[in-house]
């Protein structure tokens, strides 16, 4: 009997742990083009971390599918080490590679580069004391493609080139 008591005892216990845990806040903060170059565009993904525990919590890895105008745009990930103090929140950088073969079939939809909408799902891999978890960002929206980015701006960039 004694040892059916302490098998139940220890069950109960345990899962009443992932309820000690609680799932950091994760906002996205801005998604950026911070390059462009002959290989293709270099964007970010500024995401914040609230991490409401009274224990630090570490990042693991993370995964990303980005979609635009529905057509699906980057998709990746990468394992990388970050803490999450107790209490404390953290800004997180996820770097993207866009290459022009995509960036070439949304511009064939003739989006409104001051609204193009988007869906982001992403999941941040976590390691806590009582062990792993992930959680998931989803965000939808509309993006403004920067002024100096837009394709008018750059042809025109170029054609000032080839004037001279």
């Amino acid at each position: 009997m004694r040892k059916i008591f302490a098998l139940l005892l220890v069950v109960v216990l345990l899962s009443g742990c992932t309820k000690l845990v609680n799932a950091p806040l994760v906002t996205v903060q801005d998604l950026n083009v911070v390059s462009v170059d002959p290989t293709g565009a270099g964007m970010e993904l500024d995401l914040r971390v609230q991490n409401t525990n009274s224990f630090d919590v570490k990042l693991q890895g993370y995964s990303y599918d980005i979609k635009i105008m529905a057509l699906p745009l980057a998709k990746g990930g990468a394992r990388e080490e970050i803490n999450f103090p107790a209490h404390e929140e953290t800004d997180v950088r996820i770097p993207i590679r866009i290459t022009y073969a995509d960036l070439l079939e949304i511009l064939k939809r003739r989006p409104d580069p001051d609204k193009i909408p988007y869906q982001l799902a992403a999941g941040l891999d976590l390691e806590t004391p009582v062990g792993q978890m992930t959680v998931p960002v989803k965000k939808s929206g509309t993006y403004a493609i920067p002024k100096k980015y837009r394709p008018a701006a750059i042809f025109g960039k170029l054609a000032d080139f080839l004037k001279f």
